[in-house]
């Protein structure tokens, strides 16, 4: 018979593919985990499209300096996701689409970020109890 691998449940499952850089649709993906997480329950996200290039190791961890206020010091995105998967207790998971993040040349991710197949999307759906979509087609 052969051995079964247990897999992880998540409560929740945000799908986050419209681009970082043209609405809200990222900083409303943070604040919705936030709260699930505040809740003591579990997320995952899942990032498609150019939110593969939101936790490139070439970001560092400070956006480049604000030039209206130069004394300005704000955390790049990969330094705040990695900051919430590291507060989370690891309640917080952040997935890489891998053909995405191929096809935008986005190689180098934090460590703490995961990189997936898309043909394993289906079987992420199926480990959370709810999905939500964010996004684009």
């Amino acid at each position: 018979m052969a051995a079964t691998v247990a897999r992880r449940h998540w409560d929740l499952l945000i799908v986050l593919t419209a681009p970082p850089h043209v609405n809200d649709a990222l900083t409303t993906a943070l604040r919705l985990a936030q709260a699930v997480l505040d809740q003591g329950r579990t997320v995952r996200i899942w990032a498609c499209g150019y939110n593969t290039m939101l936790t490139q190791e070439s970001l560092g961890d400070r956006k480049p300096a604000h030039l209206l206020d130069p004394r300005v010091v704000a955390p790049s995105a990969a330094a705040v996701i990695r900051g919430m998967i590291d507060a989370s207790e690891k309640r917080l998971a952040w997935i890489v689409c891998t053909a995405c993040s191929a096809e935008r040349g986005a190689g180098r991710h934090i460590p703490e970020v995961r990189l997936r197949s898309d043909a394993r999307l289906a079987a992420t759906v199926a480990a959370a109890d709810r999905t939500v979509y964010i996004g684009g087609a």
